[in-house]
């Protein structure tokens, strides 16, 4: 297994509350990983982790290591624009920016400092087209991203996550707010680019689990208290509470 991320000892703290407990673990590379267990387990907190938007909340604090490609991003000196340009991120609800949908896609590279028009341009038609987007949308490029339908949102979401050229994908519960047909969508596109990312997807869907996921982790109360292949972990899980949650007598 290739050791692109590693996690020794994590734990995480919001005041006196642990939310995350000595947590270890290697992520598969080009693999998608399902974090399941019940709500409030800290499913969400672990893969805010991953970009250190952990950051965002008031009173964290953060002990052990969390490796990516060898670098810990919680050592003191780490830079964080450098780490989340390695992190795409799709969350629940899409937020598109309110500008057109070609500026939503750019906007990232800009960021980064790519002010040549040409290149922009040759990115943005490129992640459109790797979330099949961009024949929906080819010719309304200058529109507000805002008008497009909710699954297209999502999708444009993921192209713009795409478009900094990430190594990695996030995706925290990304299909709950979408409509059948949009989560198929974005869930065969996630088993597409895990050719050329590696994927950590949050889900409380044990069915999306078993289509999509590689590799699952579950997690009850702040713990990994199980994780290995889909099947090892949803058909034949060893702990009892794996079982107790796989099974439907605990959600």
């Amino acid at each position: 297994m290739a050791k692109t991320i590693e996690i020794e000892n994590l734990n995480v703290f919001y005041g006196n509350r642990h939310a995350l407990k000595n947590i270890n673990m290697i992520i598969p590379e080009n693999k998608i990983t399902a974090i399941i267990g019940p709500s409030g387990c800290g499913k969400t907190t672990l893969l805010k982790c991953f970009n250190r938007l952990i950051d965002n909340n008031e009173g964290v604090k953060v002990t052990g290591k969390l490796l990516v490609d060898g670098e810990n991003i919680f050592d003191p000196l780490a830079e964080i624009t450098h780490i989340r340009k390695k992190m795409g991120l799709v969350s629940q609800r899409p937020f598109p920016l309110p500008m057109s949908i070609f500026d939503n896609i750019a906007f990232g590279p800009k960021i980064h400092g790519e002010k040549n028009k040409a290149k922009l341009t040759e990115i943005v038609q490129k992640s459109l087209q790797d979330v099949s987007l961009w024949d929906e949308v080819k010719d309304r490029l200058n529109t507000p991203a805002s008008r497009l339908s909710i699954g297209q949102q999502q999708r444009l979401c993921l192209a713009r996550g795409l478009a900094v050229e990430p190594r990695f994908i996030l995706g925290d519960e990304p299909t709950s707010a979408l409509d059948p047909i949009s989560s198929k969508n974005i869930e065969e596109k996630f088993i597409e680019l895990k050719t050329k990312y590696t994927l950590i997807v949050v889900t409380h869907s044990l069915p999306q689990a078993r289509r999509i996921a590689d590799y699952v982790i579950f997690m009850y109360d702040g713990e990994i208290v199980e994780h290995g292949t889909m099947n090892d972990v949803l058909d034949f899980p060893k702990n009892e509470r794996t079982k107790e949650y796989v099974f439907g007598k605990i959600s």
